[in-house]
């Protein structure tokens, strides 16, 4: 069975950055990408220089032709079940779906997260005229006008502010959930009209949202909007490999991507466990492999 300096769990930004970044380095890595990440429903990314307004897919399809030119890096199209630890000899051990196995000295998660909505329809308009993200998506939904979904009064205020930037048409819809009466004046004060009532049924074709239909059997008029999702690691790899976690749920590291679980490395919104942009993601990869880097070299010398 062929040993691989580090494995690379997860094909977003982070991983793939951190597999050019070792590959550059003359380590034999291997990157397990399933497909799954998280902005594959958007139909644009942005922010990120040189590529803003790239499409997610062909932003990996690029990445992906880069890491290419390195041969000591291997891309395996397959879905990772479990990692387990070898304690005598300290090596990890990866199983695929696709009954494959694997061995490396260094493990480095960057699965990332995915969302949660507390309505299912936001679906069907996620990536498309629904956002989570004002910083990547507001300027295409500038001065239009616009719902903001949420049902925690510190999300609904947090998120209202912000996109008050990019659009001051907003209508704010908490899905049953009252605010305080501070919230509620301050929305007042800047025209910000508040639905408490449960929402029905979201109405648009093809992704692109005409309006909210309230239980009340009201029907609001909107052209698309911002929401708060809640989200999730999409497997338990940290925690069965023994890495600690704080009360927030951010798994916790050196600042450099090495965890506390001798060996495992974590980057992107794995690390967090929250939403992050493509930038930024990308930037944590680079850093955790070289940290991984650093390490594999100072064990060896």
């Amino acid at each position: 069975m062929n040993k691989y300096d580090c494995m690379i769990i997860g094909g977003g930004p982070a991983g793939l950055s951190a597999a050019l970044t070792l590959g550059r380095a003359r380590r034999k890595v291997v990157l397990f990408d399933n497909g799954t990440n998280r902005n594959r429903v958007t139909q644009e990314s942005h922010g990120f220089l040189t590529r803003d307004g790239i499409k997610p897919q062909e932003f990996k399809n690029i990445a992906r032709k880069d890491i290419k030119s390195y041969p000591s890096i291997s891309i395996m199209d397959q879905t990772v079940i479990e990692i387990t630890k070898d304690d005598k000899s300290g090596l990890f051990l990866v199983y695929t779906s696709e009954n494959n196995s694997y061995v490396s000295e260094k493990i480095l998660l960057a699965t990332g997260i995915q969302e949660e909505f507390a309505l299912p329809q936001i679906r069907q308009y996620y990536g498309k005229s629904l956002f989570s993200c004002p910083y990547c998506d507001g300027w295409e939904l500038r001065d239009k006008p616009l719902a903001i979904l949420a049902e925690n009064e510190e999300h609904i205020s947090h998120m209202t502010k912000l996109v008050f930037n990019w659009s001051q048409d907003l209508i704010v819809f908490t899905n049953g959930h009252q605010l305080s009466e501070k919230v509620q004046n301050d929305f007042e004060h800047k025209k910000i009209k508040v639905y408490t009532d449960a929402i029905k049924d979201l109405h648009g074709d093809d992704g692109n949202l005409y309006s909210l239909e309230l239980e009340t059997g009201e029907d609001i008029l909107r052209t698309g909007g911002f929401v708060v999702p809640s989200f999730y690691r999409p497997n338990k790899f940290a925690k069965q490999l023994n890495c600690q976690v704080d009360e927030n749920g951010t798994i916790k590291t050196d600042g450099a991507g090495r965890t506390t679980a001798a060996g495992l490395y974590v980057a992107g919104e794995t690390e967090k466990g929250g939403p992050s942009s493509l930038m930024i993601a990308a930037a944590e990869g680079f850093k955790a492999a070289s940290s991984i880097n650093m390490d594999i070299t100072i064990d060896r010398f």
